[in-house]
């Protein structure tokens, strides 16, 4: 290949979707010793020989965020410093992708600092999954692959044969997505109408579609602190649905969310495994973990062959 034999490697953010991932490509993780300093400065060296070969980092910058994006960036630097041939960074959750845009004075864009770092440390090209707006994209001046996990919770839904099915979105923003669910399958569609209030909290105030009797599957990018999900189901409830099923791709849930995804009326909630499902997440009986090791193997196997990658977007 024009940019040597693939070699794959992974941060600490998520060691078990690396692996996962290797297993679907075929080859072992590379060998390398990433660990901290007493004071936290982290610390990392290859243990192979990587010059001409073609590099895949798979880091999602979830939680501890920006230990995971240091991490990141240490890594690509010790890669183009090593003479890789190819940088890529595979970080299925985006960290600082809901930071893409001046909405109040005198704040910063994260999402565009974060892309100026990545270039900056090395990095000749990002594969990522489902971020929050599809023109962060437009922040790299480096080649951008942004995958969709919507063929895999799309698959899984289809199995569950639920009958009568209202594909619901959670707010007005993501009703092209809850529109692209409903096409593929032939389903319904809803969107729950909210104003959020000064404190960042979310007001329900209506259902807008046909939800009576129907099972009724909330479709989001990100549940953090699953306060949106929690009313829109509640809403949907009030407005007659027999069921409500939640779906995110990522799964972030911080603070309260575990508390109010079981206090909620929702049978069940579906993520993938772009983030770590750990902790208090991991012993949460309604949630559901769907797998994109596959689908991200696929991107990477076409990237390094040098095919086109479009097939795998939905």
């Amino acid at each position: 290949m024009a940019h040597g034999p693939l070699k794959l490697f992974t941060g600490s953010a998520h060691a078990a979707l690396a692996r996962e991932i290797a297993e679907h490509l075929g080859i072992p993780l590379g060998a390398a010793r990433l660990h901290r300093f007493p004071d936290t400065e982290v610390s990392f060296q290859i243990d192979e020989n990587i010059r001409g070969t073609d590099v895949f980092i798979i880091q999602p910058t979830s939680s501890p965020v920006d230990q995971h994006l240091v991490e990141l960036c240490v890594m690509i630097d010790a890669f183009r410093r090593s003479s890789a041939s190819r940088i890529t960074a595979v970080i299925p959750y985006y960290g600082y992708a809901r930071q893409d845009r001046k909405d109040k004075p005198r704040v910063p864009i994260s999402a565009k600092l974060v892309a100026n770092l990545l270039s900056a440390a090395g990095a000749n090209r990002v594969l990522t999954m489902d971020l929050h707006k599809a023109q962060i994209q437009a922040f790299f001046d480096i080649p951008v692959d942004h995958l969709f996990a919507a063929p895999v919770i799309i698959e899984h839904l289809a199995r569950q044969r639920y009958g009568p099915v209202t594909i619901v979105s959670p707010d007005v923003g993501g009703a092209e997505r809850a529109r692209a669910y409903a096409k593929r399958l032939d389903a319904d569609l809803a969107i729950v109408d909210k104003r959020r209030s000064e404190d960042g909290t979310a007001e329900v105030m209506n259902v807008v579609g046909d939800v009576s009797g129907r099972v009724c599957v909330l479709t989001d990018d990100i549940i953090d602190t699953a306060g949106t999900i929690q009313k829109a189901a509640q809403a949907l409830k009030d407005n007659g649905a027999s069921r409500v099923i939640a779906s995110a791709v990522h799964g972030v849930l911080s603070g309260p969310a575990i508390a109010r995804i079981e206090a909620a009326p929702i049978d069940r909630l579906i993520v993938t495994n772009t983030i770590p499902m750990n902790g208090e997440r991991a012993g949460c009986s309604k949630i559901v973990v769907l797998s994109v090791a596959r689908l991200l193997a696929q991107a990477i196997r076409s990237i390094h062959e040098e095919t086109s990658v479009s097939k795998l977007f939905v």
